[in-house]
């Protein structure tokens, strides 16, 4: 069973932070690390020390508040880089170094004016450095999403065969579509001889709208980590959001994959990220968006009061989010209408529905919305109209 375990490997500390406007100061980073140890996720990857001051201390007081989960700090290919990282993880209980180096042509020719041989030997070297320091070394093989997959698999091979743990294959621009990506990693699954001696990670951005899918897609043809963030928070259109692979993992079942995540946790850590770094979550996000488990059509209302099955795969209570919603529109029909009133407190009968229906679809037209001080308005002058009647 526990080789059908997925790890979650939280960013949100190091690339969810690089979001414009979402920079944090170190005891609001501790703060998060203590929340995403209590989260359940597996690996929190605290920062990248060599890049300030600031973040070096970070990493530094997260690896003193940290008892359970793996604290891991990012660095390039270069020994200073790795050495800083290390001291920085001092105090870790269980310390990774995260490093690696872009291997497409992209970043080979472009960003580094060198060649696949140099390339290389410079992965090799990097893991070699940092396995100094620590026995847990994670690569990352930057826009392995573009990279070729036969130079990709010759990299992968000799990084675990210099010491690496975990090999991270990031779809760094969010070009791949799932099978592709999905392909790659069955790709290096079955021609890395050495494969079986490290996890293959999944990092994907976001930028075509593919990151949750192109990881799912990972695990499902043999990766066994996931690197992803609150809120989906990252680089440009952002990284992989936490919160939907571990419900996609959750629901499909038949995959036979599981997290350690405490689900009813999720929308109590997203409002607190998203309230740390400034940085709304849209209304319409999966899972904790504020219009997750809300209705407004009446088809889909009507539905949802007779089984919530019906338009719900994911109970409200299951991700700690308040109860579901019966939003009043002028798309709404007569049984959500009466299904808020009685909320309320009033008994209508089926015909006084009926009757404060097209009442309600005159301020239901002048609003986008009808709140229940509109409903109670709405109920009391019918109280008093069907009073005067009698």
């Amino acid at each position: 069973m526990a080789e059908n375990k997925i790890f979650i490997f939280d960013t949100t500390l190091r690339d969810g932070e690089q979001v414009p406007g979402c920079k944090l100061n170190t005891n609001e980073k501790v703060e998060l690390a203590l929340e995403l140890e209590s989260l359940g996720v597996d690996i929190i990857e605290a920062g990248f020390p060599i890049s300030s001051p600031g973040d070096y201390e970070s990493v530094n007081q997260i690896s003193k508040s940290i008892k359970d989960a793996t604290i891991c700090a990012l660095s390039r290919a270069v020994q200073k880089d790795i050495e800083v990282a290390a001291e920085a993880l001092r105090y870790a209980k269980r310390p990774r170094i995260h490093t690696g180096i872009g291997t497409s042509d992209f970043h080979i020719k472009s960003k580094f004016n060198s060649t696949r041989e140099e390339i290389l030997e410079r992965a090799v070297q990097c893991v070699k450095w940092a396995r100094r320091f620590t026995d847990d070394v994670e690569f990352y093989a930057e826009d392995a999403g573009r990279t070729e997959n036969e130079y990709l698999a010759k990299v992968i091979e000799a990084v675990i065969a210099a010491g690496a743990t975990t090999v991270n294959i990031p779809d760094t621009t969010g070009y791949c579509l799932p099978h592709q990506y999905g392909e790659k990693i069955a790709y290096l699954v079955n021609n890395v001889k050495n494969i079986d001696n490290a996890i293959i990670s999944c990092h994907c951005h976001n930028d075509l709208g593919l990151a949750t899918a192109n990881s799912i897609a990972g695990v499902i043809n043999g990766a066994r980590q996931i690197e992803c963030t609150i809120n989906g928070l990252g680089e440009r259109a952002g990284n992989t959001s936490l919160e939907e692979v571990v419900m996609v993992l959750k629901q499909h079942k038949n995959l036979g994959y599981f997290t350690d995540v405490k689900s009813q946790k999720l929308n109590p850590i997203s409002r607190l990220v998203s309230e740390t770094m400034r940085m709304p979550v849209q209304p319409n996000k999966a899972i904790v968006g504020a219009n997750a488990f809300s209705h407004s059509s009446g088809i889909h209302q009507d539905g949802f009061l007779k089984d919530a099955q019906t338009y719900e795969i994911i109970n409200p209570e299951e991700v700690g989010a308040e109860q579901s919603k019966i939003i009043l529109t002028a798309r709404s029909g007569r049984s959500a209408l009466a299904y808020r009133f009685q909320k309320m407190g009033f008994q209508f009968t089926r015909n006084d529905v009926d009757s404060l229906y097209d009442s309600f679809l005159k301020v239901a037209d002048a609003k986008k919305e009808v709140k229940e001080e509109d409903l109670l308005e709405l109920a009391n002058q019918y109280q008093k109209e069907t009073v005067s009647v009698a």
